[in-house]
């Protein structure tokens, strides 16, 4: 499937790296962004200007909460698929700034369905998180699993994300995907990512904040992994059959939610242990209780989208820490 996509959040770590690889499959691709100062901009412009070298890439510079812009764009455009990505990202920083969460992730998710309603794509796709699972203890998660208990505001408006979009699906008869992530790495990465932050303590000598005492495990998912689920899906609206006991479709609208994680949790203290590997020094630990709004484990089911478009490369940990850590020292020298 080829055609006409627009994506929010083109500049950000997903964002970019869907970009990239839809241009090279022979997408015209639009990336809308609003390039704000959550981390250091010059990372987001950075990853921009590779972009911009594509004959294919169109750039808006925009919030997505700006009432109409999107819809806006899309009368203009007429995309095919339209990748909702963009929002205000972080468990943590949802404690200290969650007016942030409720512009970006609440009201700037509706009017990129108020777009979609206005100009019908034959695909919406939206972001969500593997955080939606909340207090859930029965893994791996599925999406069949309630998830009804958030342990953050970030996650709280990604489940709100998700019944909105159920909504509009049912309302209008828009085919919706929402996906879930789970603990996305990999080259240009954010830096107040894990990855990232451990990555320049170790190479600076300095001491890495070690939560729950390291007794964490993430369902580590490599960025390119993820984003060939991304694109497999795009040709892949919710119909009217599901594909399985499994299947997250609704009984009432063309809407689907979807794990994208490796399916096999990584115990926190072995990442740590391949970034050691991949900078060749050891890291400092500094052990720490946990933090609020976190939780112990991730652990994906991934068997409705193997189900829905075949099996997806697993990249291991060592192999895709190493290539963060090697783009992290030349961009770090640059």
């Amino acid at each position: 499937m080829q055609g006409k996509v627009l994506i929010t959040g083109a500049a950000g770590f997903i964002g970019f790296h869907l970009a990239r690889r839809m241009l090279a499959e022979g997408w015209q691709v639009t990336g809308l962004d609003g390039m704000t100062a959550y981390y250091d901009p010059k990372l987001k412009e950075a990853r921009l200007s590779i972009l911009q070298t594509d004959r294919g890439f169109q750039f808006e510079q925009a919030m997505i909460e700006e009432e109409g812009r999107l819809t806006a764009l899309a009368a203009r455009l007429r995309p095919d698929v339209i990748i909702h990505l963009a929002a205000q990202a972080g468990v943590r920083y949802s404690i200290e700034a969650p007016r942030s969460y409720v512009q970006s992730n609440l009201i700037g998710t509706h009017e990129v369905l108020e777009a979609a309603r206005a100009y019908p794509p034959r695909h919406l796709m939206m972001a969500s998180t593997s955080s939606a699972y909340g207090a859930n203890t029965e893994m791996p998660y599925a999406e069949t699993h309630k998830a009804t208990h958030p342990m953050s505001f970030y996650a709280a408006t990604k489940i709100a994300n998700e019944a909105m979009g159920h909504s509009y699906a049912h309302l209008f008869g828009l085919p919706v995907t929402m996906f879930r992530f789970f603990t996305v790495y990999g080259p240009w990465g954010r830096p107040d990512m894990a990855l990232f932050k451990f990555t320049k303590a170790i190479l600076n000598g300095e001491p890495i904040d070690v939560y729950n005492h390291g007794d964490m495990k993430r369902d580590f998912t490599y960025v390119d992994d993820l984003i060939e689920g991304i694109l497999r899906l795009t040709g892949t609206p919710p119909g009217e059959t599901p594909v399985g006991q499994m299947d997250s479709l609704s009984p009432v609208a063309p809407f689907r939610v979807v794990n994208i994680g490796n399916g096999a949790p990584v115990p926190l203290t072995d990442f740590i242990a391949a970034i050691e590997t991949a900078t060749g020094r050891p890291a400092l630990r500094n052990l720490l209780p946990m933090q609020p709004g976190d939780v112990p484990a991730t652990w994906a089911d991934a068997r409705l989208i193997e189900a829905l478009v075949g099996r997806l490369p697993h990249t291991d940990i060592q192999t895709g820490v190493t290539r963060f850590v090697d783009w992290y020292r030349g961009w770090n020298g640059s």
